[in-house]
């Protein structure tokens, strides 16, 4: 008797946080898990930022207005710890849930007062934090609060049934991260998306069923595309003239969740713009299936032509110098990190092949 490989129930959340209020935002993931969980849901994907917040008064502010700043300080103030006590409920959610769920989240660093980021975080059936992905480029807005994560935080993770994965927004079409993840042998990719896009852009819900189809076509990986939304607090809080009100009220700005097959059908949604959760059962034997015809990373790819390095190094940010080198730089011939990066929450993932 040969392998099986079993079909997964997966759940797709569409909901606004509670802006700006990470107590809040956390108690809502908690309960949303919780029912995903209830109703069968083994993989639970989030959008981006949902706790506290994403960043998106920069569409709709001057940058470096009284606006935009209050907002961006109770944004930090709001911001996660990881681990922490936020995310020690989130896992008690997800062990209660008996599912991987994937959140987005806005991540400071222990005993900082600056630097953000834009993550997704990993956590097992079992309550375990697994990993953490820090979105390695911060797009247009984000920019002035975010900063780029590093490649220890890049990869597919292993679960019960094989290799998953995540990506925040933008990430979600870059060529190089698609074809990184495809060469992991990713099943199942959650995509983390904002409750809208610029004013100058495309709607929110075509970016997502373009990415989501073009990423299944080409992983042959099962996609769950997870939305935010808007709320009638989140409107108050953003103070918007009447123009940005007429905007965020109009149900085609946010929206668009939705499940994808590996064959690039859409087996789930896309929903409107209302709260809910969207379900479907993933089939993994039809990944096999589409991969006879195109497996990229695989049989349909030319490494003898085509490779990919990925760097899984952080930085450290400070060194200390021992001693001076009259032919170097100075400082550099003779330095050594001060201390180790802190680790990485389940330590970086399987490495591919870059031979």
């Amino acid at each position: 008797m040969g392998d099986t490989y079993e079909t997964i129930k997966v759940a797709a959340v569409q909901a606004a946080s509670v802006f700006l209020d990470r107590t809040g935002s956390v108690d809502k993931a908690c309960r949303l898990i919780r029912e995903a969980g209830r109703n069968g849901a083994r993989v639970i994907g989030f959008p981006e930022g949902f706790i506290p917040a994403h960043p998106v008064w920069y569409h709709h502010h001057v940058a470096t207005g009284a606006i935009a700043n209050r907002l961006s300080v109770e944004l930090f103030k709001n911001a996660v710890e990881i681990p922490g006590a936020e995310t020690a409920a989130l896992c008690a959610a997800a062990r209660d849930a008996g599912a991987y769920v994937v959140i987005g989240l806005c991540e400071k660093i222990p005993n900082t007062i600056g630097t953000l980021f834009n993550t997704q975080l990993y956590i097992g059936p079992d309550g375990a934090l697994i990993g953490k992905h820090q979105k390695i480029m911060p797009t247009v807005g984000e920019r002035l609060v975010h900063t780029g994560g590093y490649g220890d935080t890049f990869g597919a993770f292993q679960t019960s049934f094989g290799p998953i994965s995540g990506l925040i927004c933008g990430e979600n079409s870059n060529p190089l991260a698609v074809f990184a993840l495809t060469a992991e042998a990713t099943r199942i990719h959650v995509m983390s998306w904002p409750n809208h896009f610029p004013t100058s852009g495309d709607p929110l819900r075509n970016r997502v069923a373009v990415d989501s189809q073009a990423f299944a076509q080409m992983s042959k990986a099962f996609v769950i595309s997870a939305c935010g939304t808007v709320d009638e607090h989140m409107i108050a809080m953003l103070e918007p003239d009447p123009t940005a009100e007429q905007f965020l009220r109009n149900p085609d700005c946010c929206g668009g969740s939705m499940i994808v097959a590996p064959n690039a059908r859409i087996i789930a949604g896309p929903m409107g713009a209302e709260e809910g959760i969207i379900y479907a059962d993933c089939d993994l034997e039809l990944g096999i299936l589409m991969k006879l015809r195109h497996d990229f990373a695989g049989h349909y790819n030319r490494p003898d032509i085509f490779q990919l390095h990925i760097n899984r190094a952080a930085p450290p940010q400070l060194y200390r110098v021992h001693g001076a080198d009259p032919e170097a730089l100075p400082g550099v011939a003779a330095a050594e990190p001060l201390a180790p990066p802190a680790p990485r929450i389940g330590g970086p993932p399987a490495p591919v092949d870059d031979e």
